[in-house]
């Protein structure tokens, strides 16, 4: 075969360092976006987002250049800086060390946007933490308690 054709979807999750709710209405909306652009001059497309004043979503297709761990740094490093630019004398903004990241088949992306959408529905009888260990469970990935929240 002569070419190269990927299709890499990924379902990430990631929370603010301490779980701490920065991400306000106020902040929400241009965070989003600035997620998206750093996404798209990765070469990446940024499907669907969502989240928590304490974590995001991100419904992501990625190059198949690009390995999850460079993108999430990335992704983390860029935006938590940008953060801290515009939000002077607030208290320090940043993600947590870790991320969750689920791969997606074409056939669950409308299941998995529509997840992403509801987020504010969803955590009103559910924390974040209780969402995240469901999540790991789902997908068969093994973790102790210890070692997942920083």
């Amino acid at each position: 075969m002569a070419g190269t054709y990927t299709n890499l979807l990924y379902h990430l999750v990631f929370s603010t360092k301490g779980r701490y709710p920065l991400i306000t209405k106020e902040l929400q909306s241009n965070l989003h976006a600035y997620l998206g652009g750093i996404i798209r001059g990765e070469g990446g497309v940024l499907l669907e987002i969502g989240g928590m004043p304490d974590h995001v979503h991100l419904l992501a297709k990625f190059k198949p250049t690009v390995s999850i761990s460079d993108m999430l740094r990335c992704i983390k490093a860029n935006s938590s800086g940008w953060v801290n630019e515009e939000r002077k004398g607030s208290r320090k903004f940043g993600w947590q060390d870790g991320y969750a990241a689920f791969t997606v088949s074409e056939s669950q992306v409308a299941v998995v946007r529509q997840y992403i959408q509801q987020q504010e529905t969803h955590h009103r009888g559910l924390s974040y933490q209780d969402e995240f260990r469901a999540l790991l469970e789902r997908h068969g990935i093994e973790f102790d308690e210890r070692y997942i929240w920083d």
